[in-house]
């Protein structure tokens, strides 16, 4: 996948009666996420994320393209606080992904701002087994299995700018469409009454995570003075 997205960057081809320019970009940041259903709150995990992309333009301006990337990403949840008003602490759990995300690009001919939207395939390539390390509270999640699905299928949104020449600054919003752990039970010890049992709460999880990323942009801009066509 890599040799075939940097190689499609280093050609242009002519399409109909206006010309189609790839560029080929690697990309480097970070991720911060949280896993919807898990009752914690905030995007408390970092973590790295890297690959390469190409981004296709039509015609000769730069205002519509479509990008497909090979990436490397790293999602998950943490807590670790000492209030009282956590549910349960966890020292970290890391799921590590291979994202394909395919993102429609619109580019503001004044402003140089890019928008898009797109979807991202991801298939989970390594996470925790067995009994994860954690500290209970009022919130006691089970941990006997932790198997999350191996496939996530997201929407996303992208925004970037030019920070200088051919850098670029690029901020990632996703959410999974279809869960990313089923079943997962809860034991809420909501009373301190012995007599009374403990409510037991069963969630479907959703990766949703933040990422921050730079980006390098080979070649020329399609609509650059200097661009060569090959006709």
């Amino acid at each position: 996948m890599t040799t075939v997205l940097l190689s499609a960057g280093a050609q242009r081809r002519r399409h109909g009666g206006d010309g189609v320019v790839f560029r080929a970009y690697p990309m480097l940041g970070g991720v911060a996420s949280q896993i919807e259903g898990d009752y914690l709150k905030g995007f408390k995990h970092w973590g790295v994320t890297g690959g390469v992309g190409t981004q296709m333009y039509f015609g000769d301006s730069d205002r519509w393209s479509l990008s497909v990337e090979a990436d490397f990403s790293q999602r998950g949840t943490r807590e670790y606080s000492n209030s009282s008003e956590i549910p349960y602490n966890i020292k970290g759990l890391t799921l590590n992904y291979i994202d394909i995300p395919l993102t429609f690009h619109f580019t503001d001919p004044w402003g140089g701002i890019t928008v898009g939207a797109g979807v991202v395939y991801s298939r989970l390539v390594s996470q925790p087994h067995g009994t994860l390390s954690y500290n209970p509270a009022y919130v006691e999640p089970d941990t006997t299995d932790l198997t999350f699905l191996r496939n996530d299928l997201a929407i996303a949104g992208d925004i970037r700018f030019a920070v200088w020449r051919n850098l670029m600054l690029n901020l990632r919003i996703q959410y999974s469409l279809i869960p990313v752990k089923k079943g997962w039970t809860f034991v809420e010890h909501v009373t301190a009454s012995d007599t009374e049992p403990p409510k037991v709460t069963v969630n479907d999880c959703y990766n949703f995570s933040i990422g921050v990323r730079l980006i390098y942009m080979l070649g020329e801009s399609p609509s650059g003075t200097s661009r060569r066509r090959f006709r």
